[in-house]
């Protein structure tokens, strides 16, 4: 512990100054230190609450350029004739939190709904806003998933396509939250059906639905029942949507540091790989060779998530045909 004696921080002010002189010539000098510190304390304080609600943005700025671009869904551009939906469903890394591009994407082709209002805009990232979409008032940390270029890679394959983007992910959510009769699975549903009923003038259907979540269920304690819960999940969506042979894709989560610590990433990853084999017409993305991340060792970069986008498409077309 050093020695030196406590001084005071350089004052800013002649009336400062004499006010300083005034109150150590009082003997009042440990008084308006300790009253400093306090202050200082407390600045401290606010700083680092600041830096710990901003946490959750690591390498994820705020959306730029508002407002999104409101269209109607079944009113199809020039050229189109079928209108394909998609539910986006998962966590954190479903949701996205790459860096956004300068320019938001605005291609009539690509659309998505809203989180906040169910309605229809021009598909951009992030795809998972939750704020005002003429404001952007209330966004939080999405950013780039692989959502958007499934949907660019699947239009550039299919030219007469509308591509309907359902974004549904939450971030930490655990595969609890995606059973039936739990709130992220009811909504996901909820907005699958208004979306069909928007898009029914030209008989608009859900065509597959896109997951990536594991993270929150990568524990000893929680691995063990993941693979029948993601099983129910599948056959539970097929019911409720009319669609016995709904395309479901999954993905792997990241394995960018090693597990430990109850932490049980790979084992995860095993089970997403098998569901092939457990379930027909199911499909699962391997990622587990990206490794490049937004500085957390958990969420994928932009160009990692790009690259999940174009494999989620290839998988797409396999299973569709």
């Amino acid at each position: 512990m050093s020695t030196e004696p406590l001084v005071p921080r350089p004052v800013e002010s002649v009336s400062t100054r004499r006010r300083w002189l005034t109150l150590a010539a009082a003997g009042t000098v440990g008084s308006l230190l300790a009253a400093d510190l306090v202050a200082q304390d407390a600045a401290t304080a606010k700083q680092a609450k600041g830096k710990a609600k901003d946490a959750g943005r690591i390498g994820t700025p705020p959306p730029t350029k508002p407002p999104l671009d409101a269209v109607e869904l079944a009113r199809l551009p020039g050229g189109v004739t079928r209108l394909d939906l998609f539910l986006l469903i998962g966590q954190s890394n479903m949701k996205g939190r790459g860096v956004m591009p300068a320019e938001p994407k605005r291609d009539p082709r690509l659309v998505m709904m809203s989180l906040k209002d169910d309605a229809w805009y021009l598909a951009r990232h992030p795809l998972h806003l939750t704020g005002d979409p003429k404001t952007f008032d209330g966004a939080d940390n999405a950013g780039v998933g692989p959502g958007l270029t499934f949907a660019e890679a699947i239009a550039a394959a299919s030219p007469n396509t509308r591509v309907g983007l359902v974004p549904c992910a939450v971030g930490g959510s655990a595969i609890a939250l995606w059973q039936k009769g739990a709130r992220l699975y009811e909504n996901a549903v909820r907005r699958a059906k208004l979306a069909m009923q928007a898009g029914a003038p030209v008989q608009a259907r859900i065509r597959g639905a896109l997951w990536l979540q594991g993270e929150a269920d990568a524990t000893d304690e929680r691995l063990g029942v993941y693979e029948d819960k993601l099983q129910a999940l599948v056959r539970d969506l097929r019911a409720e949507l009319g669609e016995p042979e709904l395309p479901f894709i999954a993905c792997t989560i990241g394995e960018m540091s090693p597990d430990g610590a109850g932490r049980r990433k790979a084992d995860m990853n095993t089970i997403l790989l098998r569901l092939p084999a457990k379930v027909p017409r199911t499909a699962c993305v391997d990622a587990r060779d990206l490794k490049t991340h937004i500085g957390d060792n958990v969420h994928f970069d932009t160009a990692a998530q790009e690259e999940i986008g174009r494999r989620y498409a290839a998988k797409y077309r396999a299973l569709a045909g």
